[in-house]
């Protein structure tokens, strides 16, 4: 196995039922800013958290059919010192609040606090950072997910690439940075594109890529 120490972690669920290297299991990766929460730029407050509608419902149908959701998203504010990683922990408790109010869960959060044009330690470059692969590969040797089987949706043509950079399925959303994105060149390289997150996953449970 290779090590992953490096790639950041948030509120991962320390015994999930299926971390079995045996039985890889499918799993939906999801972008976080313009995906479950609305965009906002540099978000540091969490009283400016909030959830795109029907989020909190797409979420609780992929829980309800056992598979796997992980969150993974780059978190250049950090870099760029709109905040600290305590302040990002603080958002991500608050986006889990909001998603357990409305009867849903992720499995964890992978995070990226760096960049090339950032401050001190987080002034690099990373493999976690997408378009990199780093965070999903670290979470899918954590829980023995099956890449393959896997898909990642996100709003930014680097969500796309990361997904396929992991060897999986991407999909892209027109909320957030998604509208214009989805004009670009690459956005023919998703598999589809979605007007939203409960959208993507209707088209998913449609298409068999999770199973009811």
């Amino acid at each position: 196995m290779t090590d992953y120490s490096f790639v950041r972690r948030h509120l991962i669920d320390p015994a999930p039922k299926w971390r079995d290297q045996r039985n890889p299991l499918p799993a939906v990766f999801l972008d976080r800013d313009g995906v479950i929460n609305q965009e906002v730029h540099y978000l540091s407050k969490p009283e400016d958290m909030a959830l795109i509608p029907g989020v909190g419902a797409a979420i609780a149908r992929i829980n309800a059919a056992s598979v796997p959701v992980v969150v993974v998203t780059n978190q250049s504010g950090v870099a760029r010192g709109f905040l600290g990683e305590d302040g990002l922990l603080v958002l991500h408790q608050r986006m889990t609040d909001l998603l357990a109010a409305e009867g849903a869960s992720v499995q964890g959060i992978y995070y990226s606090p760096f960049h090339p044009d950032g401050q001190g330690e987080y002034r690099k470059e990373s493999i976690c950072r997408k378009p990199g692969p780093g965070m999903i590969l670290a979470a899918c040797e954590d829980f023995a997910i099956d890449r393959g089987e896997s898909v990642l949706i996100g709003d930014k043509l680097a969500d796309i690439g990361a997904g396929r950079a992991a060897g999986m399925k991407a999909v892209l959303v027109k909320t957030g940075h998604g509208a214009k994105e989805s004009q670009l060149p690459g956005a023919q390289t998703a598999d589809f594109i979605a007007n939203d997150l409960a959208d993507a996953i209707d088209r998913l449970f449609e298409m068999g890529v999770i199973a009811r």
